[in-house]
């Protein structure tokens, strides 16, 4: 089974970036219909966006699925994904990146950070713009089901990222070695998390997991987000926030539940803006795991306020 992935990616490398990418986005898009798993998709859409045409709502699902099939296929390609000179911006390139300076200053503070992101556009390109900033960060990820699958993409990502973590259990006690060295992690929170805080997001209380807020309460370091735009043309745009200025408990703490209520308001605006692009057919919500004193918490918490620190 291995074998045959790799021949799949070594096809695609032959077919190039921009015919693969064209491929996979065509081929899901046309299919999506047929998969059982669009259900769920187009269920999310229309409790997220209930104003929205049946029309609207299929097409977005069309658009979430094309990404998904892009970003499969380009997989093949992620060690040459990224092309951005920092020392050179001027230099044509088929990424942009926007808040370069915060990358400079995470790298050049000589503290530990931490950096949420979601499945948007090609997810796994900002740990390959940290490697390619010399910014020394850990990418936790979820391994594929598929033991052949994810034996071939742990094999692509090593080659193209800096650190990684697989999130399993014990990565904990891993990822807070990272940062008591100094180092900076790197995670995506915008799946569901059995064993979760219950935050807001896109209008609906969602499990997420609290190792972030937790470790930004022990670890007192700045959090940035970055989000991944799918530009026309084979471009894409990365964008990396300002830090955030987290919420504190009484005693001055950071408020785990409500820094992960921050962050996931962060994640929300950028699902909103390019709703095409966010991973849809995930069961996000799922308000039978979520219970009462959980629940009453969150509705005590209320809105949550701006996120990024005054400069």
């Amino acid at each position: 089974m291995i074998g045959l992935i790799r021949a799949l990616f070594g096809a695609l490398r032959l077919l190039g970036r921009e015919r693969s990418s064209d491929l996979g986005g065509w081929l899901l898009r046309s299919v999506s219909p047929l998969i059982p798993v669009n259900k769920v998709a187009l269920a999310n859409i229309r409790a997220v966006f209930p104003e929205k045409s049946e029309a609207e709502v299929k097409a977005i699902a069309r658009g979430a699925w094309e990404n998904l099939g892009r970003t499969a296929a380009e997989y093949a390609h992620l060690n040459t994904l990224f092309d951005y000179d920092y020392h050179n911006p001027g230099k044509p390139s088929r990424v942009e990146v926007a808040g370069i300076e915060h990358f400079i200053a995470l790298k050049d503070d000589e503290k530990p950070g931490l950096i949420f992101s979601a499945h948007l556009g090609n997810w796994e390109l900002p740990a390959i713009c940290a490697a390619a900033y010399d910014l020394e960060t850990t990418a936790v990820f979820r391994a594929p089901n598929d033991p052949a699958i994810a034996s071939v993409v742990h094999e692509i990502r090593s080659g193209a990222m800096g650190g990684l973590a697989a999130a399993k259990q014990g990565a904990a006690f891993a990822m807070q070695g990272v940062l008591e060295k100094g180092g900076h992690l790197g995670m995506l929170i915008d799946q569901h998390f059995t064993r979760g805080v219950v935050v807001p997001f896109l209008g609906r209380p969602a499990l997420t997991n609290p190792i972030l807020g937790k470790f930004v309460r022990r670890f007192e370091c700045p959090v940035h987000g970055v989000r991944v735009i799918r530009l026309p043309n084979q471009r894409f745009r990365l964008e990396l926030t300002p830090p955030l200025d987290l919420p504190r408990d009484a005693a001055g703490e950071i408020d785990v539940a409500g820094a992960m209520a921050m962050m996931t308001a962060v994640v929300d605006g950028w699902v909103r803006e390019h709703p095409e692009q966010w991973l849809w057919m995930h069961r996000r919500w799922r308000p039978n795991m979520i219970g009462s004193a959980a629940l009453a918490d969150y509705e005590k918490r209320g809105p949550v306020k701006p996120a990024f620190k005054a400069t």
